[in-house]
């Protein structure tokens, strides 16, 4: 049972979660442009000093009005890589693309392999790989809502560079070519059955085998992107993992949150869901393991997902907590920075990126 210092922490927290994002100082790198960069992204990173072994590679995929800085203070990747010896790769969208900073994973070019978006981000990782001597071996990719939804598109486009990913509030790959559409699956509506999904996701490589591992992490009262999408995004994978409904384990973690796992033929988990009680739209934090901290769409939920994704890809060794320094609470964010903007008008934001891309009237 949780203190009543620690509920009131929280309460604060909670507060603090229905406002806006601050600047965040970046302590990420600039990538170098690479060869080709057709989506016209930025490229940020983090990479472990001295290096025993090459180090895997974590590509984080921020949501829409965030930025790579904004949403590596709120996640703590970054953090957790630096004590655990991993790289961290941040792509950025620029306002030049989409006017609200949203990853353009409705646009058919940007989601295509070696194409748009999806093509710079292979070429980022590519860069890590040569320049930074990053594992090829093990690329991981994730990302929140809009970037959770690229995250899918690139474990569709490139399955052969990725070992694993998660994809937060996200959406299924391939179900939206118009923007009604994109709306329409965000709410939950006309999502194709199963096997359509699985004939999307395989035809989008040449790919056969083996396939990435995926988590699925979805809160219970998102409104923004309805929960059907996560179901969605399960049925698109099984199929190629052989993962049949028999395989299926369910149990609760971290203070009453469901988790259910399926295994590929090899016994191994293959696909996981995390449902998230009561939880809106955002990514799931815990600020008490020193690994995030509260703001727009960084929900402290009790569960850390980054703790949770980063031990289930076997990039850290336990959930043993160390000792940080106390994370700021809610007024001591607003006396430093001052008010903030409410993020209830997700839809609206993502509304005037559709216009900007000139797909909305």
């Amino acid at each position: 049972m949780r203190s009543i210092s620690d509920t009131i922490e929280r309460l604060a927290r909670a507060r603090a979660q229905t406002q806006g994002p601050v600047d965040q100082p970046n302590k990420l790198t600039r990538l170098a442009e690479p060869a080709q960069n057709p989506g016209q992204l930025t490229g940020w990173y983090q990479c472990p000093d001295g290096p025993v072994s090459p180090p895997a590679l974590v590509v984080v995929l921020h949501g829409c009005t965030q930025t790579a800085a904004a949403y590596d203070h709120g996640s703590g990747w970054s953090r957790l890589a630096e004590d655990y010896g991993f790289a961290v790769l941040f792509p950025e969208q620029s306002r030049q693309n989409n006017a609200n900073l949203c990853f353009n994973w409705f646009q058919g070019d940007d989601v295509t392999r070696d194409h748009g978006e999806v093509l710079s981000i292979r070429e980022m990782i590519a860069s890590m790989i040569d320049i930074h001597g990053v594992d090829s071996r093990r690329v991981f990719v994730t990302g929140l809502s809009a970037g959770g939804a690229m995250a899918n598109a690139l474990l569709a486009s490139y399955p052969e560079v990725f070992t694993g990913g998660a994809i937060i509030a996200g959406l299924p790959f391939g179900v939206a070519s118009t923007v009604p559409e994109a709306f329409d699956r965000m709410r939950g509506h006309g999502i194709p059955p199963a096997t359509t999904l699985d004939a999307k996701l395989r035809s989008a490589s040449r790919h056969d085998g083996p396939w990435p591992t995926v988590s699925v992490w979805h809160g219970t009262t998102d409104n923004t992107v309805s929960e059907a999408n996560s179901r969605a995004i399960i049925d698109q994978w099984r199929g190629v993992h052989g993962a049949d409904v028999g395989s299926r384990e369910a149990q609760l973690v971290d203070g009453g949150h469901a988790l259910e796992t399926w295994k590929d033929a090899s016994g191994r988990n293959a696909i996981e869901h995390y449902r998230i009680v009561g939880m809106g739209h955002g990514t799931p934090i815990d600020a008490t393991t020193g690994y995030g901290r509260s703001a727009a769409y960084m929900l402290d939920a009790g569960i850390s997902s980054t703790v949770h994704i980063a031990r289930a890809w076997g990039l850290t060794p336990s959930f043993e907590r160390r000792e940080r320094p106390e994370t700021p609470d809610a007024s001591q964010v607003a006396a430093q920075h001052g008010p903030l903007l409410k993020p209830d008008g997700i839809q609206e934001v993502i509304e005037s990126a559709l216009r900007a891309a000139g797909l909305m009237k």
